[in-house]
């Protein structure tokens, strides 16, 4: 028998609740997919690099990460950057580049359809 996989930290299953509740009253699928992500196991999900950010994104984009972000490479565009963890050498990095870290729930209330946000993994 499979043993069912069950988060721990509360903060997290509070967020995927909110994730899932958002994406069912503003038939927004964009939340639905981050609340699956987020609610895979740790071992599936792998961080994303500032260089990967910097390779895979335009500028005055929003970019969504569901787990962390590394400082590896460097920024030369002014991307919004969403995500549920961030190193605090990465933070520094987005936001000397003119971007922003800001976390999902903050996307949330901001852009409640989810509209042009990329999600990368």
């Amino acid at each position: 028998m499979v043993k069912k996989l069950t988060k721990t930290n509360p903060n997290l299953i509070n967020l995927i609740r909110k994730l899932k509740k958002q994406a069912n009253s503003e038939n927004a699928a964009i939340w639905k997919d981050v609340a699956y992500k987020l609610s895979t196991a740790n071992r599936k999900t792998s961080p994303v690099n500032i260089c990967d950010i910097n390779k895979y994104s335009n500028e005055d984009e929003t970019v969504l990460i569901p787990g962390k972000v590394l400082s590896n490479g460097e920024l030369n565009n002014k991307v919004n950057v969403v995500a549920l963890k961030f190193s605090k050498r990465a933070q520094e990095k987005i936001e000397n580049a003119g971007g922003k870290c800001l976390s999902i729930s903050e996307i949330m209330e901001i852009n409640p359809k989810g509209s042009n946000i990329k999600i990368m993994e």
